[in-house]
């Protein structure tokens, strides 16, 4: 049998805990095992509280596969769970950060065969001495020290069926990503995008859709010369190396149902330009996966939901489906 996959906590404040158990609850044969790195009281605590019937199991990583039919696997933290459901607490910190690293330690061993990752609030993290911008970059740390790699380029997919896209600059300011934005930037972005399109999904020939930065992909430079001086000449190497990318093309055309027909992955040039339009069609069903590292991992394509966190009312789905493409991108 396969080994288990390995689910963070998130921030225990948030709803990572609520949506894990109702994950267990939805399991049907097909669901690859899975064990939650959390604190077992802390987990048992919210079940109860909920209403859940989660019989919760503290145990090891390798114990886990064989409870899951009867019981949540927890692999218990050393740090402890201090916040509530909705106020997230700096002091819970340290239990997040050591749920994210030993989920990668334990796929380093071969115990999970991929991390999948709950929401964390990257405020509390910061004001703990956190220093990362968000998850993808700390993972492409972690890998590189466990794998002894070299330098990464951990690279943000945000994946459904109807819908792939990945930002080339993630979380920065609107005007800072443009002043990051460069020919090659965009190039190694591409890169990592078509080597693990075909390596973990299966893609002999992925086709890579590159959007423009302005409007109308700058309207033959009327409206930025920045498609004609940056895009446009990445566009022109990836293809002389063998990748199909084809663009750039106008942002506001390109995402309806019959433009994503013929590309496999839009490749955007900022945060929104990619979040905003899978988060309109698969608010539910989107899942974050980084592509780059030397092994799978993804995450639910939402926040933490503080607002509704200890209400019982989080929806599971998108963290079911991250649990159901990590399986698949583990085979």
């Amino acid at each position: 049998m396969s080994a288990p996959l390995a689910l963070t906590q998130g921030d225990p404040s948030g709803v990572g805990v609520e949506i894990a158990l109702k994950c267990w609850l939805a399991r049907d044969a097909s669901t690859r095992p899975f064990f939650l790195l959390a604190n077992p009281d802390h987990v048992a605590r919210v079940a109860v509280a909920l209403g859940l019937n989660v019989p919760v199991r503290s145990c090891s990583p390798a114990e886990a596969a064989a409870l899951f039919a009867t019981a949540l696997p927890v692999v218990a933290l050393a740090n402890p769970v201090l916040g509530p459901p909705g106020a997230p607490d700096p002091r819970d910190a340290p239990a997040t950060l050591e749920s994210i690293e030993r989920a990668v330690g334990y796929v380093r061993s071969g115990e999970a065969s991929a991390v999948v990752t709950n929401p964390i609030a990257k405020e509390p993290l910061y004001r703990a001495g956190f220093h990362h911008p968000g998850h993808t970059e700390w993972l492409g740390e972690l890998a590189e020290r466990g794998w002894n790699t070299g330098p990464l380029l951990p690279v943000m997919l945000l994946w459904s069926p109807m819908l792939a896209v990945v930002p080339v600059t993630i979380h920065v300011s609107l005007a800072r990503a443009i002043e990051m934005l460069t020919t090659d930037a965009i190039v190694a972005t591409a890169r990592v995008v078509a080597a693990d399109m075909r390596a973990k999904f299966g893609l002999k020939a992925p086709r890579l859709a590159v959007a423009g930065l302005n409007p109308h992909a700058g309207e033959a430079g009327t409206m930025g010369r920045e498609d004609i001086d940056i895009v446009a000449p990445a566009i022109a190497r990836l293809r002389a190396e063998g990748v199909d990318a084809f663009g750039p093309l106008p942002p506001d055309t390109m995402f309806h149902a019959a433009a994503r027909a013929r590309y496999d992955v839009a490749i955007c040039m900022y945060h929104d330009q990619a979040l905003i339009p899978i988060k309109t069609l698969a608010f539910d069903t989107g899942v974050n996966c980084t592509l780059g590292l030397p092994f799978a991992r993804t995450s639910p394509d939402h926040g933490t939901a503080f607002d509704i966190a200890g209400k019982g009312v989080a929806d599971p789905a998108s963290l079911m489906a991250a649990l159901n493409l990590a399986a698949r991108l583990a085979a």
